[in-house]
């Protein structure tokens, strides 16, 4: 053997343990000081995790401090999709042991696609709701008790399964204020994007967000600002030590102007009202003139908002959403209807302020009048009759009395204009109404208010071709044709009436309060616009209205002793097709009509204005006005009247 073949071995080996030390050292040096902190971050990743912590929702309040909406603790389910097994077989296991626990399915249905956020699967919420896989995910809320301690207790075969304590919203009141404050739910799936876009705002996907009422339009004010904290957890991801952590804020507490002991009265006497005029639905809404303060709202038919806290039985959602007559709609700031009579204030003291009437012009009611054909001015058989709703007729009247009596010859040609009377015109006619807050919202602390529509000739030449008649005017004058308001407008109206010429923005929220009980904003007035009326115009246009609560007027049902309330009685005619789809009519071939009734009171220093409306509820003199009678009685202190004896 040649010595040197046994050498260059040697040098073979020795080179290759060099070589392997310093792969060695070098992979040492890789490890412990050129990536040290790549390998110490993906360290910390499985083990730290920098979690939101929910802020408490402020609570809800009356104008009395009485708590109407509060947070009670409840149970959540969530899971870390990080931790989840990664045999699909264990997953599944685990998955159907959720289900059982939580009733929720585990998988979707192959052939079925889920009608609600809320009916989703466990594996279809993972799915659509994560974003870090370390993130928890909640899959289900106000979960069982007693499922909550078994999910705690199985915790070892239930890996990356959280079971905390949220808040709860808890309606005190439930469906008397159901459509004023609203609820809160997780963001829907076709809201997300609208969330999370703006990531300063801090939301989360599955975050529980207000989505009517007063719960949604003062989200900002009421969500608070999140919390986080870094914290320390085992293989199944489950927190066992908390490195740091920086406290949630409380979102804002609010008073609001609802007294809710005028509300029940107010829900009880229009249910009342509606069950004597067989109507299935109704609103009554009452305001402070003086302010805009909202005292009292009700629309029926309503609901209860405490079905929308946690877990909703898909039955139930079904049911309400199914409903012909949509209780989850709130008529009295989205509804839209012909207001009537009601409207006859708007032409009256617009025709006294420019001039077209003074107190003194008189128009005569025969109980009928006849338009000429533009076309055939001569020939009365081509003459369009307007009636006024006493066909016997009223005789000569001014403007007063013309209110007290809701005669409609006397609008039709203050507005329209007849013989040698020139007329307000639809133009001016128009500009008053929108004057008033008709055609716009008001911008009420609620969602969903409608604009409603005052017509024009523009209007109707887009809509259906056809030229403004003075037929229209006509109509348009007595709160019938094209007109669409909403019960708040009418009121809002009224309301400045009553003050001789504010028309204030309607407001809900009194006072804002912190977590310390410190009033850190209070409701101030404001004002949307001085009306273009002078203080003598409308005390003709108040005084007509004050008679029509005595005896002789239209509101001769009302039954207030002791209170000068002045109103306006409506009654409006709807076209509507019934299950057959024919047009309705009563029995003498009629449209049928909405009830209507607007006041407020005292006369002489008001402090409260109001609206009654009942959908299909015959003449607002004989059915909307004894609501109005209850709940004036009810507000000023004044004892029901005595039954009458049966004889």
């Amino acid at each position: 053997m040649n010595p040197w073949d046994g050498k260059l071995r040697v040098i073979i080996f020795q080179a290759a343990v060099v070589l392997a030390f310093v792969a060695v050292a070098a992979k040492l040096w890789d490890l412990q000081i050129v990536s040290a902190e790549q390998y110490q971050q993906s360290a910390d990743r499985n083990q730290y995790r920098l979690l939101p912590i929910a802020a408490p929702r402020g609570v809800l309040y009356d104008r009395t401090g009485r708590m109407l909406v509060k947070n009670v603790p409840s149970f959540t389910v969530s899971i870390v999709p990080a931790a989840l097994p990664e045999d699909m077989d264990e997953r599944g296991a685990m998955f159907e042991r959720l289900s059982d626990l939580l009733d929720i399915p585990a998988y979707e249905p192959a052939d079925e696609e889920p009608a609600e956020w809320d009916a989703l699967s466990i594996e279809t919420i993972l799915r659509l709701r994560t974003i870090n896989p370390y993130q928890p995910v909640r899959i289900a809320t106000e979960v069982d008790r007693q499922a909550a301690f078994i999910i705690e207790e199985e915790h070892l075969s239930l890996p990356g399964v959280k079971v905390d304590v949220e808040p709860l919203r808890e309606y005190a009141y439930g469906s008397l204020l159901g459509h004023l404050l609203g609820y809160v739910r997780a963001i829907p799936e076709h809201l997300i994007d609208v969330y999370l876009e703006d990531k300063s705002l801090g939301y989360a996907m599955d975050d529980q967000v207000g989505l009517a009422g007063i719960e949604q339009s003062m989200e900002d004010l009421l969500r608070g600002v999140k919390g986080q904290k870094h914290i320390q957890v085992d293989a199944l991801e489950r927190e066992v030590l908390v490195v740091a952590e920086e406290p949630a804020t409380e979102g804002y507490s609010l008073m609001l102007t609802l007294d809710v002991d005028l509300q029940e009265k107010v829900t009880e006497a229009l249910r009342k009202g509606m069950e004597g005029a067989k109507s299935e639905v109704g609103v009554v809404i009452i305001m402070d003139p003086r302010t805009g303060e909202v005292l009292s709202m009700v629309s029926l038919p309503g609901y209860d908002n405490n079905l929308f806290s946690g877990a909703i039985e898909p039955e139930v959602l079904e049911a309400l959403y199914s409903d012909p007559l949509n209780p989850l709609f709130n008529h009295g700031v989205s509804g839209l209807y012909s207001p009537g009579s009601t409207f006859k204030v708007v032409p009256a003291v617009a025709a006294l302020e420019a001039g077209a009437i003074t107190v003194n012009t008189r128009v005569s009611c025969g109980g009928v009048m006849y338009l000429g054909n533009k076309y055939f001015p001569n020939d009365p058989k081509y003459a369009q009759p307007f009636y006024c709703w006493r066909r016997g007729g009223h005789g000569s009247l001014n403007v007063v009395g013309a209110l007290m009596h809701s005669c409609n010859i006397f609008f039709n040609q203050i507005a329209g204009g007849f013989g040698d009377l020139q007329g307000l015109g639809m133009e001016r006619l128009a500009e008053a109404a929108i004057a008033f807050g008709f055609g716009a919202e008001s911008g009420i602390d609620l969602p969903g208010e409608a604009a409603g529509l005052v017509p024009s000739d523009r209007w109707k030449r887009i809509t259906f071709g056809e030229s403004w008649l003075t037929g229209d005017t006509y109509n348009a004058a007595i709160g019938q044709g094209f007109w669409q308001v909403t019960p708040l407008q009418l009121v809002n109206s009224v309301a400045a009436i009553a003050n001789w010429g504010t028309l204030y923005r309607p407001q809900l929220v009194y006072q804002v309060i912190d977590h310390e009980g410190r009033v850190v904003d209070a409701l101030q007035p404001d004002v949307i616009r001085p009306l273009p009326f002078s203080h003598g115009n409308l005390d003709l246009v108040r005084e007509g209205m004050r008679l029509v609560g005595t005896p002789q007027g239209t509101a001769y049902l009302l039954d207030v002793p002791g209170v000068n309330v002045a109103g306006k009685t409506g009654t409006a005619e709807f076209a509507r097709l019934d299950d057959d789809g024919n047009l309705m009519l009563d029995a003498k071939g009629n449209l049928p009509t909405h009830a209507w009734f607007t006041a407020f009171a005292p006369y002489e220093d008001p402090e409260i204005a109001m609206v009654v409306f009942l959908d299909n509820g015959g003449e607002g003199s004989r059915t909307a006005v004894p609501v109005a009678s209850d709940i004036l009685r009810y507000y000023f202190g004044i004892a029901e009247p005595e039954p009458t004896p049966t004889p």
